[in-house]
This record gives C-alpha cells, structure tokens and sequence, in this order.
C-alpha cells in the first residue's frame, strides 16, 4: 500500500510540475550558422581574428525564435540584459564556435555578438531558457551538427567551385532529416555565394523539424562555396570597411 501511495505521490508532481511549465509562445526557432570566407569574399572585406576561431568552419550566429506567420519577437525585456559572468564557464568555448562578426568584419569587437543576440533574441525565450541554457543550448547543437564536413562528404567543398542549391539542401537533409534554408550575399564580382544556414528546430530547442518557410531568395540556383583565405593574406589586404550588422 505504501508503495502504491508513493508511485501515486510521483505521478501527482509530475503533473503538477508539468502543467506549470509555460508554453513558448513563438511557434520554432531557427538555428543559425555563417561562413566567414563569405564575410572575407564580399565589398566589405575581412579582418583576421586576433584569437578564437581561426580554423575553416562554419560559426554560430544565433537561435532565434519565430512565428509561423513569418514575423519573431525581438527585445523582449530590457530587465535582464546580457551578463557575461552569467555563462563565464562557456566563453573559452564561444570563442571558438561563436566567434563575433567584429572577429571577420572590421573593427574588431569580440564580445557583441553574444549581447546582441541575447538582448534580441534570448530575452524573448525565457519561459525556456535563462542566459546560461541558452547559450549552452547552442553549442549543443554546435557539438552536434557538423555542417562543414557533412558538405565536404558530399563532395561540397569551400575552394570557390559553384554547386546547386538544392545539392546543398539535400546534402545537410540526409544528415539531420530536414532541409535548411540558404542565405546568400555577393563576392566582390557579384557572384551569389553561399553565407548563411538556417536550420529548424521545435519551439523546446530540442529536435529538428520542417521549416515552415525559408530565407532562400536571396541565392541562385548554383551558387559559389567561397574558400576561406589563409590568415597571411589576410593580414595582407585588410579593407577599410563599415561594421556588418547583425541579425
């Protein structure tokens, strides 16, 4: 009998807590990767990262909430702003993964990125995430999801060759279930190159899903995969440049 009282106990506060849990109110997210030979391959030019990611991959931009309508909250609330000794055990690793824009687009600033995204996009999903599980959250998936070398293993490789959109799609489909959306910029002849992935994810963050609409207009039916040039050339042909903004 004791026993049946306390499995009855458990199931009681599972629903207790379960039903107290508040329900995001934005219908999925998407999760956003760039490539910075895209950054470095376009009018605006490039600065060398001082530290951080320097290797080839593609680099985190943001996990953003969305409405299904095609709309997204933004600046949900100015009372709790970014703070960076709130994830200072995470930062050794967002150096690597989540490199700044300012790291690849001149003037150099290495922690605004992560403010801006926070007090844009995290602020509006705190019924889920506190500053900390967001930004972990990211680098879950970062762990989790190798974009450079799923193209790679399809034969799609970051050395200025051009290659189908779709190609593109299907191969990161293949490896997740879903297709991504595709954001293109120009290189400096105004070839359409491939910038930014978009990837879906439940309104939770924790799986995959259909995007239900995609950023794809911005590309070609072909478009080029731009190689990331070596640090040493970098240094080389620094242009005078505005800041990128971000998104």
């Amino acid at each position: 009998m004791r026993g049946i009282i306390i499995v009855s106990l458990l199931i009681l506060q599972s629903l207790v807590v379960s039903s107290s849990q508040t329900e995001p109110d934005f219908n999925f997210f998407y999760w956003v990767n760039y490539w910075p030979g895209a950054i470095c391959d376009s009018q605006k030019g490039c600065c060398p990262p001082t530290k951080g990611n320097t290797a080839s991959d593609f680099i985190i931009h943001g996990l953003w909430p969305q409405f299904n309508n095609g709309t997204w909250p933004a600046f949900c609330d100015q009372t709790n702003l970014f703070d960076i000794s709130k994830i200072s055990d995470l930062v050794c690793q967002m150096e690597k993964k989540w490199t700044e824009w300012g790291v690849w687009a001149c003037p150099i600033n290495e922690t605004n990125l992560w403010e801006h995204e926070w007090n844009k996009h995290g602020t509006c999903v705190q019924s889920i995430f506190d500053q900390h599980s967001y930004f972990r959250t990211n680098l879950k998936f970062k762990h989790k999801v190798h974009l450079l070398n799923i193209l790679i293993q399809k034969g799609i490789k970051p050395n200025d060759g051009f290659y189908s959109l779709d190609e593109i799609k299907n191969a990161i489909k293949c490896a997740i279930g879903f297709a991504p959306g595709i954001e293109c910029n120009e290189d400096v002849k105004g070839n359409k190159q491939l910038f930014q992935i978009y990837i879906c994810l439940d309104n939770y963050a924790k799986e995959f899903v259909e995007c239900p609409y995609v950023p794809d207009k911005s590309c070609a039916s072909k478009i080029k995969f731009p190689s990331l040039p070596e640090r040493d050339s970098l240094n080389e042909s620094l242009s005078v440049m505005s800041s990128v903004s971000t998104t």
